[in-house]
């Protein structure tokens, strides 16, 4: 049986899959194609049903809920992980001047998005691009802030630019919930007794990886040419520990409260359905 994959290119993505897809793991019979590529074009590939599994944002999560359920193994979320909203200097009384700023969003369907607009309600003028097209957006004067993710958490003061706020920071002390980032999701149309198998085989795989880690694998490596080891394991340490290897109570709890959220943004409703396999 073969199934479709999608994931990030980024370390946390490819530490997690790794031993997966490279069958370094007993695989039990399943083959697997994977499908590289950036977060916002996984969402994107979601929402058209195109995979089997795959990795996305939870901010796509309320858009998906019909065709997919969230598996328990592979996800991002944490605490002290949230993206970052940055900007050339300091903004003075940033809530009461935020609606007169062009602010740059890695992807409307995103979690970083659905961050910043639970912040910051009253942004209207946003701008959406690939999250490593945001520092060069701010340098370069297209947009006056805007929200990083990934590596860019580490790199952004070698460039020049300023925290204005910790978007993951100020969603933890108002809802005193870890911060549901990125989740694995897999089509219902698969059997129940599979997809159970498939969220086992993640987590083994992810089992394996943290086994030989700090070891940067080759595969982890190939696909982030441009980052020094030392950043690779930054990444991995920040964005793969316990809830990566199961949501547990807690990051189930979490990922309903970031859809309450979107409630009470985008006026949507779910279903009551558990979105979660079992």
């Amino acid at each position: 049986m073969k199934f479709t994959i999608g994931f990030s290119p980024c370390p946390n993505d490819t530490f997690i899959f790794d031993a997966l897809v490279n069958k370094k793991i007993d695989t039990e019979g399943f083959e697997f194609e994977a499908v590289l590529e950036d977060v916002q074009t996984l969402n994107k590939l979601a929402i058209a049903r195109k995979l089997d599994i795959s990795k996305i944002s939870y901010g796509v999560l309320p858009l998906v809920t019909n065709n997919y359920l969230v598996l328990n193994s592979g996800g991002a979320l944490g605490k002290g992980v949230g993206p970052l909203l940055i900007a050339m200097h300091e903004i003075k009384n940033l809530p009461s001047v935020i609606e007169d700023l062009t602010v740059a969003i890695p992807g409307e369907n995103t979690t970083a998005h659905m961050l910043f607009s639970y912040a910051f309600p009253e942004a209207k003028k946003k701008q959406f691009l690939v999250f490593n097209e945001i520092e060069d957006a701010v340098l370069t004067g297209k947009a006056d802030a805007g929200v990083i993710i990934h590596e860019n958490r580490f790199t952004y003061q070698d460039r020049g630019l300023f925290k204005l706020m910790d978007l993951g920071e100020y969603w933890e002390k108002e809802t005193a919930a870890p911060i549901p980032l990125g989740g694995i999701i897999v089509k219902k149309e698969i059997d129940k007794e599979v997809q159970q198998k498939l969220d086992r085989l993640i987590k083994k795989s992810v089992q394996y990886s943290f086994s030989h880690y700090p070891q940067i694998s080759s595969y982890i490596s190939s696909h982030s040419q441009e980052m020094s080891e030392d950043v690779m394991r930054k990444h991995i340490d920040l964005y793969v520990n316990n809830f990566s290897l199961d949501l547990g109570v807690e990051g189930k709890a979490a990922v309903n409260k970031l859809l309450d959220v979107y409630s009470n943004i985008h006026k949507w409703r779910t279903t009551g359905t558990n979105i979660f396999v079992e």
